[in-house]
């Protein structure tokens, strides 16, 4: 297992070397499921590249990738879950706050987890039998203080109609942070400035946090507090196990203020 986890990180590092490399040309830029769910050239030739590096390398293991049909069930033998660029708005419109994520699984189990900030050239990396890591530094385990000490990161549009509850719990802390990509948001979990993150998300995009935060005390559930499906996109927190029952009182299904 250890051969495989050098290797996706050098994996992760090629692909975001890639992104620099190329960002400043015609990025091509497509919409998908609405007018701000964008997808360029780049994404789709990233994950080509992570695609083909794993599967050389790799040809028996499977597929489950943000651009595509590739949908391999994590429940089922060795699975890679890729996404290319999480938060292509953010790379589009301001070249920063992007990442590359990917994680890997055995029979539903993860084993590692990575989330390389392309930009500032930092990767969270671990999980499983492997230290959490910040460039090669380990971190912290979640501390507990105070709920309106913390700081928190959310989708706009939930705030605005208090859907799951999410402006009631923003009411008791610090503040509200977002950041328009969940792999910067978790990333901020786990080195300790942020509490929580609230969103909808795909598989693809919370697959890596599962894993990294599980050893640093953290759980990524759906907002019910039940286990995630990855298959299907879902109302999702990442939320540390001491406090969970604590944030939970404010979440709820809830539709408009």
């Amino acid at each position: 297992m250890e051969s495989k986890f050098e290797f996706a990180k050098e994996l992760v590092k090629k692909a975001g070397q890639y992104i620099l490399d190329h960002m400043q040309e015609d990025l091509c830029v497509e919409t998908k499921s609405s007018p701000t769910d964008l997808v360029t050239r780049l994404d789709k030739e990233v994950q080509e590249l992570l695609i083909s590096e794993i599967l050389s390398r790799y040809p028996e293991d499977k597929i489950c990738a943000e651009e595509g049909c590739l949908r391999a069930s994590v429940q089922e033998g060795k699975v890679w879950v890729i996404d290319p660029i999480d938060g292509t708005n953010n790379f589009v419109a301001q070249q920063e706050d992007f990442a590359v994520m990917m994680a890997y699984f055995e029979n539903g189990q993860g084993q590692f987890g990575l989330i390389y900030d392309v930009v500032k050239g930092d990767c969270y990396h671990g999980g499983g039998v492997f230290p959490v890591c910040l460039n090669d530094k380990p971190l912290a385990p979640f501390k507990a203080k105070p709920l309106g000490d913390f700081l928190i990161a959310g989708n706009s549009g939930m705030l605005e109609t208090n859907e799951w509850g999410l402006a009631d719990l923003s009411r008791a802390v610090l503040g509200v942070r977002v950041y328009g990509s969940a792999a910067i948001s978790f990333a901020k979990i786990l080195s300790g400035r942020l509490l929580t993150y609230v969103t909808y998300l795909q598989p693809w995009d919370y697959a890596a946090a599962s894993i990294l935060g599980e050893s640093l005390g953290y759980r990524v559930v759906t907002l019910s507090g039940k286990p995630l499906d990855f298959q299907t996109r879902q109302p999702v927190m990442m939320v540390p196990l001491e406090m969970q029952e604590e944030i939970q009182s404010y979440i709820y299904e809830r539709k408009r203020t």
